[in-house]
């Protein structure tokens, strides 16, 4: 790679590091995933506790975003990342217990997936001090690309190595990806102070406000009061409406008259898209550029969405999805990238939390909404009016303000739990 590539970012021993760790920990929770929906469905054979089981590790994220992120504003966000791999390494041991209870697996499932969101917050945190300059934008589509690229891996194998490993096996793995994060952390990582503490100016909270409710209180209202991150938080979160074809994908391949094996192909197609996306907007698109095509590329990613309305064949729809995909994934790179850079390190990991527990939120949201009008309507109604919902839902241009190079004055990519 040049150094104008996005291989540029590998240059940098600690964001190699990170990478290594990330790529490790979303291998292993993609295995767990399928690991786990395949022990609970054998051993009670009620898909409604495979779906809540496999619900289980996404909505935690939601509750652990909104009270445990200012952790990493309190101490050093290194340590955090360790501490958090290292407690989720010896909870998901305990769950590869055989014969562990349905319920005890659910509780320690819950804390593994709350313990997510101080680990992500750091890491977030950190990750500008690692890379700067243009350096930031490209580390960010690297790890969306890789991120991506594992999922689709890891679902398409699981299967597999599940059933030639035993489920109980497969978490063990799960468990060994978690302390080889946290090694490579503490052995590549630079132990830097914790952050300044963020002082208190009027009404605003002060540092005793960081943590639990009161700090996600503080965290609503610090980004509230400043309208150019107010936007860049609300145009995060819309992209809520864009995964409600990938969970409206078995509905819409009946409606279409596709058998089961087109499921799978559908659901591919976004993240297929995110990853082309990412690697196209930061390669291509000049980086003084990028800001001012954010609002554009919200309402652009809604229209493939609208056709479903003509019920296009299976090819052209996961062309369809995929294109939704890639435009969704630019311009969340670039509102990420926004916000980060216009948010204080000392309340960075707070704020980091809040906002990705949004789009948390908005995912779960838009899903229960989709399917709601899929039975009242159709699936491929639902999915076109998603579409339209987002190009509805987008902040107007006056709210996000801009300096004299017309860039956002100063989120994160989909959330891994």
């Amino acid at each position: 790679m040049t150094e104008s590539g996005l291989g540029a970012v590998f240059r940098v021993r600690e964001f190699r590091v990170l990478w290594a760790a990330e790529l490790f920990s979303i291998a292993g929770d993609q295995l767990a995933r399928v690991a786990l929906a395949v022990l609970v469905y054998g051993r009670t054979g009620s898909a409604v506790w495979a779906a809540f089981t496999y619900a289980l590790t996404f909505l935690p994220a939601l509750l652990g975003g909104m009270l445990l992120a200012g952790l990493a504003d309190r101490y050093r966000r290194r340590e955090v990342m360790i501490v958090a791999d290292v407690l989720r390494a010896g909870l998901v041991a305990v769950m590869a217990v055989p014969d562990m209870p349905i319920w005890a697996l659910c509780v320690l499932l819950v804390a593994v997936v709350l313990l997510s969101a101080p680990h992500t917050a750091a890491q977030g945190a950190l990750l500008p001090a690692i890379l700067r300059g243009e350096l930031y934008e490209r580390g960010l589509a690297v790890r969306q690309i890789t991120s991506q690229s594992a999922q689709l891996v890891g679902f398409a194998t699981g299967g597999l190595l599940v059933a030639a490993l035993t489920p109980s096996v497969a978490l063990l793995g799960n468990a060994l990806t978690f302390a080889l994060s946290a090694v490579l952390v503490r052995v590549g990582v630079a132990n830097r102070p914790p952050p300044p503490r963020v002082e208190p100016t009027g009404d605003a909270p002060g540092p005793a406000a960081v943590g639990g409710l009161r700090g996600a209180v503080a965290g609503l209202r610090e980004i509230g009061a400043d309208p150019r991150r107010r936007a860049l938080v609300a145009l995060a979160w819309l992209v809520g409406w864009y995964v409600v074809p990938e969970a409206l994908a078995a509905p819409y391949a009946d409606q279409l008259g596709a058998g089961p094996a087109v499921v799978g192909l559908l659901m591919a197609a976004d993240p297929l898209g995110s990853v082309l996306g990412a690697w196209l907007f930061v390669r291509y698109v000049p980086a003084d550029t990028r800001a001012r095509l954010v609002g554009v590329l919200a309402v652009a990613a809604g229209l493939p969405l609208l056709l479903a309305l003509v019920h296009p064949g299976v090819p052209l729809t996961v062309l369809l999805w995929a294109l939704s995909g890639a435009l969704s994934t630019a311009y969340l790179l670039q509102t990420q990238a926004s916000f980060v850079r216009a948010t204080p390190d000392g309340s960075r990991g707070r704020a980091i939390g809040v906002a990705a527990s949004g789009i948390v939120a908005a995912q779960g949201a838009a899903i229960l909404v989709g399917g709601f009008l899929a039975d009242l309507w159709d699936p491929a109604t639902a999915i076109a009016a998603a579409g339209a919902s987002a190009r509805c839902s987008r902040p107007s241009a006056r709210s996000r303000g801009s300096g004299p190079t017309g860039r956002p004055r100063p989120r994160p990519a989909r959330p891994r739990s």
